[in-house]
């Protein structure tokens, strides 16, 4: 009998999970089988009640459902909870939530020898993404500083508690502003943005020319349309050597959720090529 899996959203007319992990399902020989729901708010929750019942092994969850799916759920990991949203499910007996957003950046650092124990980060953003990296960098990440920026300076601070309560490290927060990514790059051994800024359509736009950054810096961008962003080619002038596309991260978190729901070791590089020939297309 096939297992099936699926991503909701909503709207959710596009996605490359699908086409992802259905190549990794074929690849494997599994049976098994990844499509995508478009599911309006009311229905979240029968919805999610209606896979249980009818054995799905997993679902991903995107934009808007992140936080409202938790109240449908019996129990989340110590990363899901401490960051407030989940994007994969583990279905059973019980309905587990897990967010791999910010393994998905740990295992793209790793898996370009950037390792980040022992290192100085700087994040850009204090939205859900800049969440989930940070708490998971404070948890499983063996850091030895973080600086988070925001625009929103009260997110900034609730993020920062958070982590403190959660994983038991001080990070720093400051404004997202000009002078202050400046100053804290420089001290800096991995820089990530993670915000909208360069994302299709506008790639002209970026937070950090290539003059504020310096050629031992990693720099890692989580947008991925474009494949190569304008920030990613102003560190490349800057001579910065490890640079990191926003499609690491998302196959990353993508791997993550196939080893909770089926316990394998996912054959990432073939996830990379079927991600990078989607967006190629369009």
């Amino acid at each position: 009998m096939t297992t099936r899996f699926a991503v909701i959203g909503h709207p959710i007319s596009h996605s490359m999970s699908p086409a992802m992990h259905n190549a990794v399902f074929q690849s494997l020989g599994l049976d098994c089988d990844y499509t995508l729901f478009d599911v309006a708010p009311t229905d979240l929750g029968a919805s999610i009640k209606k896979m249980k019942e009818q054995g799905f092994g997993g679902v991903n969850v995107t934009i808007p459902h992140k936080v409202a799916v938790i109240e449908h759920l019996d129990s989340l990991s110590d990363e899901a909870r401490i960051i407030g949203a989940v994007n994969t499910i583990k279905f059973g007996d019980n309905l587990k939530g897990f967010n791999t957003d910010g393994i998905g950046a740990l295992q793209a650092l790793r898996a370009n020898g950037a390792d980040p124990a022992g290192k100085k980060i700087v994040i850009l953003g204090s939205g859900g993404a800049a969440r989930a990296i940070s708490v998971t960098l404070a948890l499983r990440g063996e850091i030895r500083a973080m600086s988070i920026l925001g625009v929103n300076t009260s997110e900034v601070d609730r993020l920062t508690g958070d982590i403190k309560a959660g994983a038991g490290f001080s990070a720093e927060g400051h404004a997202l502003e000009s002078t202050t990514i400046e100053e804290q790059i420089k001290c800096a051994d991995i820089l990530i943005h993670a915000t909208p800024v360069g994302m299709h359509p506008k790639v002209d736009e970026t937070l950090v020319s290539a003059r504020q950054m310096k050629p031992g810096l990693t720099v890692m961008d989580i947008v991925y349309n474009p494949l190569e962003t304008r920030l990613m080619k102003e560190a490349k002038s800057a001579g910065v050597e490890t640079i990191i596309s926003g499609v690491d991260m998302f196959v990353n978190q993508g791997a993550e959720a196939l080893r909770i729901w089926l316990g394998i070791e996912p054959p990432v590089e073939l996830m990379k090529k079927v991600v990078v020939s989607s967006l190629n297309q369009g």
